[in-house]
């Protein structure tokens, strides 16, 4: 594993490009996570969620942007990746983070209804699995809670229900 040296600040300067892409989710009206995938230090992947508009229950964040990063680098190893996600994964992400080695995971909100990575089911950490990723959570934890937790909001005063938005 050959990941740069990333102190604090640059974790929370990648999830803040996360953070934009799940303000694009949200004026889209979907639920707001956005992922951004680095590796070998360069941006390789950025996505939103877009379950609604592709009428695909895959079409998570970190799907996208792992596809992504994956046809970047031209291989589905992404052994040199760090991947940065506004929420942490749920247990279908988490499965695709394990199949592509990602070794960092980072994330700003945790979900201890659904997470898949630890919180809930802790996929990630599997040892029975072939990879298992090192973990960061909380990173801007605020202002990632607060941007699901104002989308759910105005869903609700729109009548729909959250079960509707996974």
């Amino acid at each position: 594993m050959n990941l740069e040296p990333a102190g604090m600040a640059v974790h929370e300067a990648r999830m803040r490009l996360a953070l934009r892409q799940a303000r694009q989710a949200a004026e889209a009206g979907e639920v707001p996570v956005g992922a951004v995938i680095y590796n070998g230090g360069a941006l390789a992947g950025q996505a939103w969620n877009q379950t609604q508009m592709l009428k695909d229950p895959t079409a998570h964040a970190e799907m996208l942007a792992i596809t992504q990063a994956a046809s970047a680098a031209g291989d589905w190893r992404l052994v040199d990746s760090i991947l940065y996600v506004t929420k942490e994964p749920c247990p279908m992400c988490a499965g695709a983070i394990v199949l592509a080695r990602i070794p960092l995971v980072v994330w700003g909100m945790s979900d201890p209804l659904r997470g898949g990575a630890v919180s809930r089911f802790q996929i990630l950490q599997t040892a029975e699995l072939n990879h298992r990723s090192e973990v960061l959570a909380g990173v801007l934890e605020e202002e990632c809670t607060a941007l699901i937790k104002d989308f759910f909001k105005k869903r609700r005063t729109k009548g729909k229900k959250d079960e509707d938005f996974g």
